[in-house]
């Protein structure tokens, strides 16, 4: 039975019984001569007495539906708060399932090796693209000795070109995290110790090339997992490596890396540029040099000019003096002349 349902029988089952009581109580004492007026006494209380049954079922109607209603929103609110847990419940099994579905691709990806070796070049060439200008890098590059490098990093000598493969064989790496006894461990183990020091070789001896490249090179892998791996399993193998001058990197590390190379392009384009500079502002000094001399030039000429106008003055004073005397001379009247010539 319902827990709202037994409030609300009781009062009703009260009611019941009282009119039930109320009719039992008319029916024995029925009018009978004299006692009439006691009966209608009666009748008046057992009525009285009945509408006040009647209120207080009433009070208790209301008051059992305003807690039916007060439950009955209280039990919304509980079911839209559910609901709203469930929403965010499928949306975080949904968000899940896609995860599932990636790392699984990812799974895939990693267990084939085009699709594995892909996706580290993918890798690889979105960060040279994102650390490095566009001339400081090119992909798939052919050296010399006719061995196609996945990317060559342009960087001045010293230290020269390096080239980066990022191909790395993982499927010793997987066997080992999948060993389940120290035999299998140990086999995986040597398998990988044998794989990473050929691969080394490889990369020794076809991606170093005195006088084209550095005196180095470098291997991509795409996992942080397998290179805190490899620091701490085959540390000595590492330290071989790096002593032939292979050096493996991560992506975490290939990032600090390629910060410092396009730190030292900057640097040398700088000193390119300055340098260039420099030449350019001794051609200008150079040119200054030569207007100076120019000028002084021009200003020898300008005072001889100016001696030259000076003398061409004192020669034109002379001739209009000598004008104006030859022209006073023939305006003189003979009888002037005379007497000029007596004196």
């Amino acid at each position: 039975m319902p827990d709202w349902l037994l409030p609300l029988l009781v009062p009703l089952a009260a009611a019941l019984a009282g009119a039930l009581l109320v009719g039992a109580i008319l029916l024995a004492l029925r009018p009978r001569g004299g006692d009439s007026e006691g009966v209608l006494i009666l009748a008046d209380r057992m009525e009285a007495l009945s509408d006040r049954l009647d209120a207080a079922v009433a009070a208790q109607n209301e008051r059992l539906g305003r807690a039916l209603a007060e439950s009955a929103d209280r039990t919304q609110d509980s079911a839209r708060r559910i609901h709203e847990r469930l929403a965010v419940i499928d949306a975080a099994r949904a968000n899940i399932e896609a995860l599932g579905g990636q790392v699984h691709s990812l799974a895939s990806i990693l267990g084939n090796k085009q699709a594995r070796g892909a996706f580290g070049e993918v890798q690889l060439r979105d960060m040279l693209a994102d650390r490095l200008p566009a001339d400081g890098w090119a992909w798939q590059f052919s050296l010399t000795n006719g061995t196609r490098c996945d990317a060559l990093i342009r960087l001045p000598f010293p230290p020269g070109p390096i080239a980066i493969d990022s191909k790395f064989p993982l499927e010793a790496w997987q066997a080992l995290r999948r060993a389940p006894d120290e035999a299998a461990r140990a086999a995986a183990e040597r398998r990988m110790a044998a794989d990473i020091r050929k691969h080394v070789d490889d990369v020794a001896r076809k991606y170093i090339c005195p006088g084209e490249t550095a005196e180095g090179a470098l291997i991509f892998l795409p996992s942080e997992a397998l290179h805190a791996d490899l620091h701490a399993l085959f540390g000595t193998l590492v330290a071989e490596a790096g002593r032939r001058g292979v050096y493996l990197v991560s992506p975490g590390t290939l990032w600090a890396v390629l910060g410092a190379m396009r730190a030292l392009m900057r640097d040398v384009r700088l000193r390119a540029e300055a340098q260039q500079l420099r030449r350019e502002v001794a051609k200008l000094a150079e040119e200054t040099e030569r207007l100076d001399r120019r000028v002084a030039s021009l200003k020898r000429h300008f005072a001889d000019m100016q001696a030259d106008v000076q003398q061409i003055e004192t020669t034109a004073q002379k001739i209009t003096a000598a004008g104006a005397r030859i022209e006073a001379v023939e305006m003189d009247p003979p009888a002037a002349a005379a007497a000029r010539a007596a004196e």
